[in-house]
């Protein structure tokens, strides 16, 4: 597949497609639907309970509707039938994400996921890119606000390099309230999360050690803790890098950590929380250092046109290769962040 920037019109290569969202009516995955509704595509509705696929008949109206588990292989290859690709956000993805991949093989069509869960994007690296090339598709794992942005932006800064001696990606946020989803999601990959160190992915240490970070203005300098993402896994499978570290200020952590923070509220009508956040991505060589910024509103909703947007170049062949991809590798990164801005991308600074 071409990787070159010329592109038929926008969304002409996912208007009238049908794409199979796995967990639609999640919280991220009415996102995703409300997406792929205004880029022309029609969502194929998929989830375990019919009740809740039928409720988002407000959203998507007319939207097929296929009831579907991921611990029986024949109602998903039902579910997947017809459709031209397959985004799956339905956590926690330690459960989901191999039988939705195993599906999206035998049915020939590309699969997307937003999970954040490190463990299982690197288990499709190491052991799904031979099948996926094999079958010409392409999996394309954590496209997500977790996973899919800080690789872009490490890309994006990197430019010309063709490695780093260190990657440090920091997040700052004003608040994190956390979904359900999220909660579940802490619960089964407690005690899992990993750090890539000494050129391997290794365990986190989970030190409560905090340090003063200096984050883009308006933010400035925060204390802050070590952070685990699924960019460490990704971005090592595609620049040579021997530290890729992350951060993130204190107080998203301590809304996440508390029991009592609620779920995010709704403040426009795109059902966007008020929930800001600023991501750096610092690649150093040597003693030099080049960076990229992004933010915007709500990670969640952010999540969605950053898979939406990388499933349709994968559809209109602006993807690198069939195989298991990360952002940075499958895309153009400069051209794809800028895709997403101003819309979703409320600012980007990248290198000149």
């Amino acid at each position: 597949m071409s990787n070159a920037l010329s592109t038929p019109a926008t969304g002409a290569w996912i208007d009238g497609r049908l794409v199979a969202v796995v967990g639609a009516y999640g919280h991220t995955g009415r996102f995703v639907v409300a997406e792929l509704l205004r880029r022309g595509a029609t969502p194929l509705l998929v989830g375990r309970d019919k009740g809740k696929l039928d409720a988002l008949r407000d959203l998507a109206p007319g939207a097929p509707i296929r009831v579907a588990s991921t611990e029986d292989a024949a109602s998903l290859d039902r579910a997947l039938d017809g459709a031209a690709a397959v985004i799956n956000a339905a956590g926690p993805f330690l459960r989901t994400t191999l039988p939705v991949a195993d599906a999206a093989l035998r049915a020939g069509i590309p699969y997307l996921d937003v999970a954040a869960e490190q463990g299982v994007t690197a288990e499709l690296f190491d052991t799904y890119d031979d099948r996926a090339r094999a079958a010409g598709v392409v999996i394309a794992p954590s496209l997500a606000f977790y996973g899919g942005l800080g690789d872009l932006l490490a890309t994006a800064a990197l430019g010309d390099w063709p490695d780093a001696d260190e990657i440090t990606l920091a997040y700052g946020l004003d608040s994190w309230h956390p979904t359900q989803g999220t909660r579940l999601t802490g619960e089964t990959n407690a005690g899992q999360h990993l750090v890539h160190t000494g050129g391997a992915l290794r365990p986190f240490d989970y030190s409560p050690d905090t340090f003063a970070w200096d984050f883009p203005e308006p933010l400035g300098t925060q204390e802050a803790n070590a952070f685990a993402t699924a960019d460490q896994v990704t971005l090592p499978r595609h620049v040579r890098t021997p530290e890729v570290r992350a951060v993130m200020n204190l107080a998203p952590l301590k809304d996440i950590r508390a029991e009592e923070t609620p779920e995010p509220v709704p403040a426009d009508a795109d059902g966007r929380s008020a929930q800001t956040f600023l991501v750096e991505a610092v690649v150093r060589r040597g003693a030099e250092t080049r960076s990229a910024v992004a933010g915007g509103r709500d990670i969640y909703a952010v999540t969605a046109p950053l898979v939406v947007e990388a499933l349709a170049r994968i559809l209109d062949g602006r993807c690198a290769a069939p195989g298991v991809r990360a952002a940075g590798d499958a895309f153009d990164a400069v051209d794809f962040l800028k895709a997403l801005t101003p819309e979703h991308l409320t600012r980007l600074d990248l290198p000149a």
